[in-house]
């Protein structure tokens, strides 16, 4: 069986970050429908400055 790369050249490893709104849940659940699959938990911070809840996600290419 051939390994299919990740579409439009992305790396077969990505971190997505962002507040933690609609939008970073929408970047993950597209990341998701490409191939993509979560690795470990996510991980929140605090910005201080802008009040406001950070995220971070990671994923890697299911064929990796």
């Amino acid at each position: 069986m051939k390994k299919e790369p990740p579409p439009e050249s992305l790396p077969i490893y990505r971190l997505l970050t962002g507040p933690d709104d609609a939008e970073f849940c929408k970047r993950v659940s597209e990341a998701l429908g490409m191939g993509y699959v979560l690795y470990g938990p996510p991980t929140m911070t605090y910005d201080t400055e802008r009040k406001r809840v950070i995220v971070g996600q990671a994923l890697f290419w299911r064929d990796a």
